[in-house]
């Protein structure tokens, strides 16, 4: 069987994490392989894939034959296409250097939507955490206009008691103090 550019899996339950290896066809997903050629990590955003870009474009001009999610991988990262303008360096159809030239502009065209991609996405989580903070900022300030104001209530009440208990204390005295007048006036 002809050799194969596949993922074999690495990492913890719900927590993926592949290398990119060319395995014999006939081994085990997990099992024996010939060389490894990278990593690929789908938990992050966006995927993280290294990967040696000369190794891989050997073992595809071998014949080895790409799992469907390693070719994804291999056009992501511009290998195919480099094989397949390597094809017609070798058909004549152009030279080796105009070939070059056409890669460097995919390349950088690929990597400017890359760039663009990852941005956006920096952008929505940005936008995000300030609506939230706006958020909690405007809960936290009416939480603080309730506190205030149940202060103020609790102020207020507590000066209209000390009035009324100031106001309790003097009405007994200025009625003894006219119980006392009019019993003096009385002894007179």
């Amino acid at each position: 069987m002809p050799a194969r550019i596949r993922l074999q899996r690495h990492g913890k339950k719900q927590k993926a994490f592949y290398h990119i290896v060319v395995a014999d066809g006939r081994a085990p997903r997990d099992g024996k392989f010939i060389e490894k050629l990278g990593t690929y990590n789908p938990g992050t955003k966006p995927a993280t894939i290294e990967i040696n870009f000369d190794s891989a474009l050997t073992w595809l001009g071998k014949g080895a034959q790409p799992s469907d999610t390693v070719r994804s991988i291999l056009k992501y990262k511009g290998i195919m296409y480099k094989k397949h303008l390597m094809g017609g360096v070798a058909k004549g159809a152009f030279t080796e250097a105009e070939a070059e030239v056409k890669f460097a502009a995919w390349m950088n065209e690929k990597n400017a939507r890359i760039a663009n991609t990852v941005k956006a996405h920096e952008d929505v989580i940005a936008n995000a955490k300030k609506e939230a903070f706006e958020a909690e900022v405007k809960i936290n300030t009416a939480r603080a206009e309730a506190i205030a104001k149940r202060k103020s209530d609790a102020v207020e009440a507590k000066i209209k008691e000390e009035q009324a208990a100031a106001a309790a204390k003097e009405a007994p005295v200025e009625e003894a103090t006219e119980e006392t007048a009019t019993e003096e006036t009385a002894a007179e």
